[in-house]
């Protein structure tokens, strides 16, 4: 236990260090930057992630769709994210990424717990694949939630207030959209099928809603309500020579996009290993109870895969002051990390070793642990004839 609470001790102590240095991101070049490094230096798909979040906001819904051309393409839709998703993993259509897509899907919506399918036969008659998701929100606001999402899909809302049952659905009644996205936490509707005209009306009167209303609650609502509705969704459309190009370079977007976001929540550090390597004088403050609770240190191993004395480079970085100095092993130079664009996302960083203490700890802590032996195959027979007594 004290090997535990030392190393409990040391990760809270660097994690402290990181936040206490991280260096906080706004500009595009920034963002892109960060992008770029996390997509093995291919600046194209940094420019992509940072030209999309600039479009959307730092906090707009971004999604990445496989594109029909040869070249990487950025595009800005109409669309609306709901915080619900899949009420079951078997509407799931992609095994990857556990989620549900759907191109020029056929949308109902409904406001009541559908529970004797008998009602829905006329409907799924019209389509075989489906997917059910949950209405967002409780009590008016689900019902304001669904007119919105009604004005922008072109449909109808089906409720039995209105005087409409599930049994006398019609198709002119559900409404469409050019994409769907659905995942277990929410769903991203691109390019509703819904009269433009109409959605600005629907807009204005949610602006007039918010500036005449004088309840805190209330305002927060209608501008929630606004801004799903009148939002862009950027869509990233990854293009390439084949079907396994593609999905390599999506996963880099993925990996990009990703990264970004995480810069812009909790900051960034110097790359290539140095913020970890100038943590380890953060361990040597700890005050223990006991000895064996003071473990090693992060080690910096990049200088040794470039072919470069690692000992001697970490040596030399440790001697001076300037957080921010690093190794580029690239140009096997000291470089200012920072201004050389060499960077790491806090929350990375955060994860990466909150991830590797808790498996750590468990392995430490555990008195026997089960693991299943590797597979051995058989040995082939040989059909050549032994030889060994023939002096050669």
């Amino acid at each position: 236990m004290d090997l535990r609470k030392g190393i409990n001790k040391a990760i809270d102590a660097v994690i402290a260090h990181l936040k206490s240095k991280a260096w906080m991101i706004d500009s595009p070049e920034e963002i892109n930057q960060v992008a770029t490094i996390s997509a093995n230096g291919e600046k194209e798909i940094g420019d992509l992630i940072s030209k999309a979040m600039g479009i959307v906001g730092k906090d707009g819904v971004i999604t990445i769709v496989d594109g029909k051309t040869l070249d990487n393409e950025l595009e800005a839709v109409q669309g609306m994210k709901l915080s619900r998703g899949y009420i079951s993993p078997y509407f799931v259509t992609d095994q990857k990424t556990q989620k549900c897509e759907m191109e020029n899907p056929l949308i109902l919506i409904h406001d009541k717990k559908i529970s004797n399918m008998n009602s829905l036969l006329p409907v799924l008659q019209i389509s075989i694949k489906i997917c059910a998701v949950k209405a967002p929100g409780f009590g008016e606001n689900r019902k304001a939630n669904l007119d919105d999402l009604a004005v922008l899909t072109g449909g109808q809302v089906v409720s039995e207030d209105q005087g409409i049952d599930l049994s006398k659905v019609e198709l002119q009644m559900l409404g469409t959209a050019k994409k769907v996205t659905i995942s277990l936490d929410d769903s991203i509707i691109l390019d509703g099928g819904g009269d433009k005209l109409q959605i600005e009306e629907r807009c204005q009167q949610l602006r007039e809603s918010f500036e005449n209303s004088t309840a805190v609650f209330d305002k927060e609502k209608a501008q929630e309500r606004l801004a799903k509705l009148s939002g862009r969704v950027a869509v990233l459309k990854v293009g390439g020579a084949s079907e396994a190009e593609v999905g390599e370079k999506k996963d880099r977007v993925t990996d990009a996009l990703n990264a970004a976001r995480a810069a812009v929540k909790e900051g960034i550090v110097p790359g290539g290993g140095v913020a970890l390597l100038y943590a380890t004088k953060e361990l040597d403050k700890i005050s223990t109870s006991h000895e064996d609770e003071k473990i090693g240190a992060p080690l910096m191993t990049i200088a040794a895969n470039a072919g470069v004395d690692g000992s001697v480079v970490v040596g030399k970085l440790l001697e001076q002051d300037n957080l921010s100095l690093g190794y580029d092993a690239a140009k096997a130079e000291y470089v200012d990390m920072i201004k050389a664009g060499i960077i790491d996302p806090v929350k990375v960083i955060r994860t990466a070793l909150q991830d590797a203490a808790s498996v750590s700890l468990l392995m430490v802590t555990t008195e026997a642990a089960v693991a299943e032996l590797p597979a051995t195959t058989a040995r082939i027979a040989s059909r050549m004839p032994d030889m060994s007594g023939m002096g050669f």
